[in-house]
């Protein structure tokens, strides 16, 4: 997904730091997320979490499933249940496509951020492939490796 232009309107409300250490991510798309009033004010106060977060596709449409979007504190009832099934908003040409993607083996869905965009919830998808523990340890070890280096070079523009 290429980077928002300077000229859209754009809030990130939570990112799922996780998906980049447990998967390998694929292909990016951006799809609207169906909210109800409580919930959108709990994102725009920023009270999300998408850490064991997923979503499927079921008799033809899109769900995200295990994310936490808090109740919202200063409602007097109607507040929404924290951990509900929430419908993605897709193209049916993308449900098609991630329908036949999905289904290949170890291959899902994993919710990369939510974020405000144009003032419409919006959640962006990865399609991923869960890592070994090898691959893991590799990718801490090349961390570890960026890390020195960019220590080194501080040390030595001083």
């Amino acid at each position: 997904m290429a980077k928002p232009a300077k000229n859209d309107n754009f809030k990130t409300i939570c990112v799922n730091k996780k998906a980049r250490f447990e998967y390998e991510l694929g292909e990016r798309l951006e799809c609207g997320l169906v909210l109800v009033g409580t919930e959108v004010k709990s994102l725009r106060m920023g009270k999300a979490n998408l850490l064991d977060a997923y979503a499927r596709i079921t008799d033809g449409e899109a769900y995200l499933i295990g994310a936490h979007i808090s109740p919202y504190p200063s409602a007097y009832y109607g507040n929404h249940d924290p951990m509900r099934k929430r419908k993605l908003l897709l193209h049916a040409k993308e449900l098609k496509k991630l329908t036949g993607k999905t289904q290949e083996k170890g291959r899902s869905l994993i919710p990369l951020r939510i974020y405000f965009k144009d003032g419409r919830a919006k959640v962006e998808l990865a399609l991923a492939k869960g890592k070994k523990l090898h691959d893991k340890r590799q990718t801490l070890k090349e961390q570890d490796t960026k890390r020195e280096l960019a220590r080194t070079v501080r040390e030595y523009n001083r």
